[in-house]
């Protein structure tokens, strides 16, 4: 039997995820876990940068989109790099508050110091195995949507 799901208290409401990833395995198996974890969620999926950069500015096909109160970013996208959405999120006052973790199988020294120096909220390398990829995302559930508090206007300020 699996755990109740449960609201995030934080916001009232469920958390809203932007997932930018192009494979569509990892798309999948990311949604199936975030969706059926413990905290009640919503998970919109872009394949490109191009695409994120739309959503996130209600651009276009995106222009009802919810403002996703957390981004997990893949580096290597076509059309636009995850490195290129990152530096674009963080240069734009109206989205720059929105925690961004890039999610990536990129294991180079380089992306993890850009995501950094252009201020990811962390930087998760993908494992190669099914089973510790499932850990790691739900060690991202657990800590970004349970522990962290999340920018987010809903919030109860008393």
């Amino acid at each position: 039997m699996s755990a109740p799901r449960t609201m995030n208290t934080q916001l009232g409401r469920p958390v809203e995820i932007l997932l930018v990833e192009d494979s569509p395995s990892d798309a999948d198996l990311t949604m199936d876990m975030l969706i059926s974890g413990r905290i009640s969620n919503h998970v919109s999926v872009v394949e490109d940068g191009v695409e994120a950069i739309a959503f996130l500015r209600q651009q276009g096909a995106y222009r009802d989109a919810q403002r996703p109160d957390l981004i997990l970013l893949d580096l290597n996208l076509p059309r636009k790099n995850g490195r290129e959405v990152l530096v674009e999120i963080k240069q734009d006052p109206g989205l720059r508050d929105i925690p961004v973790v890039v999610l990536t199988s990129s294991r180079a020294e380089q992306d993890l110091l850009h995501a950094h120096q252009h201020h990811a909220s962390s930087y998760v390398a993908k494992p190669v195995g099914f089973e510790q990829f499932l850990e790691v995302l739900r060690n991202i559930e657990g800590f970004w949507l349970s522990v962290v508090r999340i920018p987010g206007k809903d919030r109860d300020v008393s």
